[in-house]
């Protein structure tokens, strides 16, 4: 499904008339905001994915020399 100018012409209409023009940088900065803290919170959980799954393979090498 693609969007054609005009459709996107009619979208950002509709935005500035709902929101108005000053309100479009806030809405545009408050965006931002959660999508950088969205993607630290994502990296911040892979890191922490890794680090247990490295640590389990630790944990099982160790059994298998000790048993």
């Amino acid at each position: 499904m693609s969007l054609g100018f005009t459709e996107i012409i009619l979208i950002a209409l509709f935005i500035l008339i709902v929101f108005g023009a000053k309100r479009i940088p806030e809405l545009a900065r408050a965006m931002g905001r959660a999508s950088y803290e969205f993607k630290k919170a994502k990296e911040s959980l892979n890191s922490e994915s890794r680090e247990l799954t490295a640590a389990k393979g630790n944990a099982t090498e160790s059994e298998e020399k000790n048993a």
